[in-house]
């Protein structure tokens, strides 16, 4: 078989040592094209553009935009024969139901699906608390080493196993190197969510204390969850679809059948 067509993203932008680290891997295996965001577009989700500005880049194209625009753009302009589409490495971790539609790396994941071509989402976890930025932290290429590895891994065999087949994307969060070679295993998103928020006069300071508990290794998510597998330093696997779904819901079709088009005393137009 042919080494397939792979489209690079990310939403940290196109200078990062994450998409650096990501993209030398991924080339062993396939024929890598960047088309990845000029600067950080770090948690914008699935933002669109009308129009964005392309610049050649020696990775590919750097393009002023969201990682949605790079992904639409990508398959749709500048790599149109993309096998599949990889966003990352994040620098930080993506876990946990709650940041799905949040990350700019996964919705670059997600937005490829509606164009039936496969995607991965891929991040790595840094122990930091949420009262340290994440740009103060450390993380050169070599950080990513165990990122870069299981990508390259997944990208070489998923489609080959069937992956594709019964998931639209994989979101895959690996430990920072240093930690040493990780075991991969299968999770699902963890659904537990500490979002809060504090007033001080005219400022409202929101915060997720899940970092906290992460950086303390104190979580109740349990074994199976994506968040707990990274915590014990191993390279979490979620194999997710993206479209919405919908169901049959009783309790709704029963208010949708009394609805009134107009009050009874309206009168038509």
């Amino acid at each position: 078989m042919d080494e397939p067509t792979i489209l690079l993203t990310n939403d940290d932008g196109i200078e990062s040592a994450g998409l650096r680290a990501v993209y030398d891997g991924l080339s062993t295996v396939g024929d890598v094209t960047a088309v990845a965001p000029a600067e950080d577009q770090s948690a914008v989700g699935r933002a669109i553009s009308h129009e964005v500005t392309v610049h050649e880049h020696e990775l590919g194209y750097a393009v002023e935009g969201t990682p949605s625009d790079c992904v639409v753009a990508g398959l749709e302009a500048l790599v149109t024969d993309t096998d599949l589409v990889v966003a990352g490495c994040n620098r930080g971790a993506n876990l946990g139901a709650y940041v799905l539609g949040r990350s700019g790396t996964v919705s670059a994941a997600v937005e490829a699906t509606f164009f039936d071509v496969p995607a991965m989402a891929v991040s790595m976890y840094i122990p930091v608390r949420e009262d340290a930025a994440f740009s103060d932290i450390e993380a050169n290429g070599e950080s990513y080493r165990e990122a870069a590895k299981a990508t390259t891994y997944l990208a070489d065999h998923a489609a080959d196993a069937g992956v594709f087949e019964q998931c639209d994307y994989l979101n895959i969060n690996a430990p920072v190197a240093e930690w040493g070679d990780a075991q991969m295993t299968v999770t699902r998103p963890s659904h537990l969510y500490e979002m809060d928020a504090v007033q001080d006069g005219d400022a409202v300071t929101l915060h997720d204390r899940i970092w906290e508990h992460m950086a303390d290794g104190d979580i109740p998510d349990p074994e199976g969850t994506d968040r707990r597998a990274v915590v014990d330093g191993k390279v979490s696997v979620s194999p997710l679809t993206a479209p919405h779904t919908t169901e049959h819901h009783e309790a709704l079709d029963a208010i949708a059948e009394t609805y009134e088009p107009r009050d009874s005393g309206e009168a038509a137009d």
